[in-house]
């Protein structure tokens, strides 16, 4: 079985992978209720760490029901990434998790995310440091490289590993790819299969069914799964992939009950956690998925995404309760 350091992982542990603006201590709360054995939090940038800004601080916010947990954090300069460290120590987080893998241009453009697959040796001297800074677990999520010309990823990760990381997740696709495409799991069973690899190589990209996953498991050999978004407005994926594992069928849907129950906590929690404000604009993403797959709901999913109450979202869930409460999920 898999291990970070000293956390025991059950065979094939299922991650829910950091993902800015979705995976918050709310939405944490409701994946780990439903399966996933480790959780990150947001990325969070070792700039605005620094800077004590309150949109990155508030990201360190972490309890003890979500644990084991890794706080993410992405840069590109050496003073500010340790410093970011010594700030993320203070919230006893279980893992400290590098992103070398965010894609998006106002993060690469700074050399950060996956920017820094164009500086290989940089990535290394970073991680380096940043592991003899810490005497928690250090782990590392990036991709296969920066583009197809440039897939380096078993050196890349055996250097890692060999500088003190402690596990490591890719995504099966280049920084170029973006999220277009699909997904190469090809290249990280190379990493797997690299005799010198003794850490734990996770996978990332395109799980989005059970099926994938044990795809992941039994084909590519791979030491466990991180999900993205195949879980947003679905924390009940977790659990439909570790049934199919225990009995290969699926597991039934949940019911138009449980999901307005978890809708329901999903925007309390969030409400309670950032403010009225926020709450209710930072979940508005989930609810398309919450309640897919619903004839005729264009209505209500325009009354939870369009306003700025929790009181009318609240009143929403209701009718939906009421009017579609029968309603058998495929």
């Amino acid at each position: 079985m898999p291990k970070i350091r000293d956390i025991e992982l059950p065979d094939f542990p299922l991650l829910l992978a950091p993902m800015e603006d979705v995976s918050d201590p709310p939405f944490r709360a409701l994946c780990k209720e439903q399966g996933a054995d480790v959780v990150y939090t947001e990325f969070i940038s070792s700039e605005g760490l620094i800077r004590d800004a309150a949109k990155s601080t508030i990201k360190l916010d972490i309890y003890e029901k979500e644990r084991p947990v890794g706080i993410q954090i992405f840069g590109a300069e050496l003073d500010s990434m340790l410093q970011a460290v010594d700030i993320v120590e203070k919230s006893n987080p279980d893992i400290i998790d590098i992103n070398f893998g965010c894609p998006v241009k106002k993060v690469v453009c700074k050399n950060a995310g996956a920017g820094i697959l164009r500086d290989i040796p940089l990535m290394v001297k970073l991680t380096a440091e940043m592991v003899k800074r810490t005497k928690l677990p250090v782990t590392v999520k990036t991709r296969l490289g920066w583009d197809t010309d440039s897939i380096k990823i078993v050196e890349v990760a055996e250097r890692l590993q060999d500088v003190g990381i402690e596990a490591i997740s890719i995504h099966g696709r280049t920084r170029v790819q973006m999220y277009k495409g699909n997904a190469d799991w090809k290249p990280i069973a190379q990493v797997k299969n690299n005799p010198r690899m003794h850490i734990p190589v996770f996978g990332n990209g395109d799980v989005d069914t059970p099926e994938a996953a044990v795809t992941m498991r039994d084909e590519f050999g791979l030491d466990g799964a991180m999900i993205g978004r195949a879980s947003i407005g679905n924390p009940w994926f977790f659990n439909q992939v570790k049934h199919f594992f225990e009995t290969g069928t699926h597991k039934e849907p949940p019911t138009m009950e449980e999901r307005v129950d978890a809708a329901r906590r999903h925007l309390k929690m969030s409400i309670d956690w950032k403010g009225e404000k926020l709450g209710v604009f930072e979940t508005r993403r989930h609810y398309t998925n919450y309640f897919k797959g619903i004839p005729h709901f264009k209505e209500y999913r325009m009354k939870m995404v369009t306003s700025d109450e929790s009181a009318d979202v609240f009143a929403a869930f209701d009718e939906v309760l009421e009017k579609f409460g029968d309603f058998q999920f495929a």
